[in-house]
């Protein structure tokens, strides 16, 4: 529970005197999110019972606005309440009132074991930085932890770390914080999360320009943060982890280290290995690439000197990455061949181009608890709300296409959208139509003017009858058809396996990690810790990728917030080793089976990157995000050895 709201206090940043700012957010902000604010701040039972039945999820087929004079009345009340010269004190609000506010916002009964994990998501708790709790056991000076990759997971451990009073350092392998955004430069690279979930619930931003902003936007949000938080003066850029290798007599990590063709050799009690899993480029094993005399990159290293204009390019990979890429590229190049390697459900967000109001920025900015109120919705509709899609129903007849209602549902509402936009195309529906479940794989996002628009102009072709070889000026196709192009573009995706890349980890006994995994067979307990490496720790670790929503940045939190419960646990109780027991690791991955059993991303038809060679998924977490959260909300001592 909130300490705002146990202890109700005076409302800060009222009265709000810009009243022709104030009445344009208004009108502009979103209506449920605005009825919760006025509630909260009123505690006016009435205004939410009135609301209740004219408010319903998003998922439902049922139609009901909301009444004009009714959302007049709220605005005009807000309004009052917000511009009076009369302190506010907020009135006390019970647990179950809350949750009761949180199921009339989103048309859906809101289940109270959620109600924790969204009170620290969306940020009504302020908790007090743990260096600053009373009786808790400072870490000792010289307790070193070592933070590998200066990303989203990075930059999280960092300011996490530094609120606990860890003397830490981030050796991040680039010259820029950002990772996965400082290194993806290609045109039109962007997020499908909305932006005002994918912040950090700490550090949440009224600022964004557009709901799904561009690459360079978000890059400057996490550079911002890290110099928020002093987190950017305990870099060490340019510097590269070779290998660590656990020292029993002492309990530290020997870290080896390279920057600038030097190596060196630093001690740590902890690491922490946040380097991320998209970071290391996939080339395609396609026969001749390094014969084309144009100019070929990847994605990921994209060369922004490299003028398209009037040029032939080829855009190898339909994927998120080779969408965005061509919606931005077409209309400047004078002929796109797009190379179709899989078929993708794509679904329509009309949010996907839309950017945010004045108005709605203003209310993020200057409206008390709007921010809040606004990213729980925006987290239970792109978030856990989507859990049904990738869930099978056992009792669901035909799971061909589909594997439930939901799932069918989605589907549904996707090929309606493809439909549409090839009536006049039936060859590219024809092409592009998934025969698997959707949320088989990665889906991508699309709206008017955007990736099936694209591939309809004079100067775009999908073709999709395989590639045989790349040759000095082209590409030749299986059925005999060179294609001649300038520039390939390369939208393969990323390697994920071996899970710890170049990265060598040689733990108890001097056994390598990568010999005990092999190359894809990567697990641990609960995505962040593996028996026989002591005080070591994952970010986005084995079966730990929210693949059924957006949310890596809550699961990023979450495992931070884990691994720092471990090391106060280890500080407290005097040890110098942790890590989980055999019997915590093996009852956890079998729980991690057994519930991947029922997921949609192991249906016969899917194959995604998610799968090993095995046909093993040992990417994604089977569970709810609330779920993994609850998981992970402190240590076990019973699953874990302390010595």
């Amino acid at each position: 529970m909130t300490q705002r709201m146990q202890d109700p206090g005076r409302v800060q940043g009222l009265p709000i005197t810009d009243h022709q700012g104030l009445q344009q957010a208004l009108q502009e902000a979103n209506l449920p999110s605005l009825l919760m604010v006025y509630v909260q701040l009123s505690g006016d039972e009435a205004m939410l019972d009135a609301f209740a039945s004219h408010l319903q999820s998003i998922y439902t087929t049922e139609v009901s606005e909301v009444p004009e004079d009714l959302a007049t009345d709220l605005r005009q009340r807000l309004f009052a309440l917000l511009t009076a010269e009369e302190p506010i004190n907020e009135p006390p609000l019970s647990t179950d009132f809350v949750r009761h506010m949180m199921s009339v916002s989103v048309g859906e009964a809101v289940d109270p074991e959620l109600v924790p994990v969204l009170y620290d998501q969306m940020g009504f708790e302020r908790p007090v930085p743990r260096k600053e709790q009373p009786g808790r056991p400072q870490p000792p000076a010289d307790f070193r932890v070592l933070v590998i990759g200066g990303g989203m997971s990075g930059i999280a451990a960092g300011v996490k770390l530094g609120e606990a009073g860890y003397n830490y350092v981030i050796a991040e392998k680039n010259s820029e914080l950002g990772g996965t955004w400082w290194e993806n430069r290609y045109p039109g690279v962007g997020l499908d999360t909305p932006s005002h979930f994918y912040a950090y619930s700490f550090a949440q931003s009224p600022d964004w320009s557009h709901y799904h902003p561009k690459g360079p936007e978000i890059e400057r949000y996490l550079l911002n943060v890290a110099d928020q938080y002093g987190v950017r003066e305990r870099v060490q850029f340019n510097t590269r982890v070779t290998a660590l290798r656990w020292d029993e007599h002492a309990s530290l990590w020997r870290v080896s280290l390279e920057s600038q063709g030097e190596v060196s050799e630093e001690s740590f009690q902890a690491v922490i290995n946040g380097h991320g899993i998209l970071n290391r480029w996939r080339m395609p094993d396609i026969p001749g690439l390094k014969d084309f005399q144009g100019v070929a990159m990847h994605t990921a290293g994209w060369d922004p000197e490299v003028d398209l204009k009037g040029k032939r390019v080829a855009i190898i990979g339909t994927g998120a990455s080779g969408a965005q890429l061509a919606v931005a590229i077409a209309p400047e190049a004078s002929q796109l061949t797009v190379f179709q390697r899989s078929r993708h459900w794509v679904m329509n967000n009309p949010e996907i181009h839309l950017g945010v109001t004045e108005g709605v920025k203003f209310a993020l900015r200057h409206i008390p608890h709007y921010m809040e109120w606004f990213r729980f919705r925006v987290y239970w509709f792109t978030g856990d709300g989507l859990y049904g899609n990738v869930l099978r129903d056992p009792t669901w007849e035909d799971q061909s296409l589909s594997i439930s209602a939901q799932n069918d549902g989605a589907r549904q509402y996707a090929l309606a959208y493809m439909q549409r936009k090839f009536a006049d195309r039936p060859d590219l529906l024809e092409k592009m139509q998934p025969d698997y479940p959707i949320f088989g794989k990665r889906i991508v996002l699309d709206a008017d003017g955007g990736w099936l628009d694209t591939l309809k102009q004079p100067n775009v072709s999908l073709e999709t009858a395989g590639i045989e070889r790349i040759v000095e000026n082209g590409i030749l196709t299986r059925d005999g058809r060179l294609i001649e192009v300038d520039v390939i573009a390369l939208a393969t995706g990323f390697e994920l396996a071996p899970a710890l890349g170049s990265m060598q980890v040689f733990g108890r006994g001097g056994v390598e990690a990568g010999a005990v995994w092999g190359r894809d067979e990567a697990r641990s307990y609960l995505g962040i810790m593996v028996p026989g490496y002591p005080n070591f720790f994952m970010t986005q670790g084995p079966n730990s990728a929210p693949n059924h929503a957006a949310g890596v940045n809550m699961v990023i939190e979450s495992q931070v917030n884990y691994i720092i419960e471990a090391l106060d646990l280890l500080v407290a109780r005097g040890a110098k080793a942790l890590e989980p027991t055999e019997a915590a690791y093996r009852e956890w991955n079998e729980r991690v089976d057994s519930q991947m059993q029922n997921m949609v991303w192991l249906h016969p038809k899917a194959s995604s990157y998610y799968l090993n060679s095995k046909g093993r998924n040992w990417v994604s977490c089977p569970f709810r995000l609330a779920d993994y959260w609850s998981m992970v909300r402190e240590p076990d001592p019973e699953a874990l050895v302390l010595k």
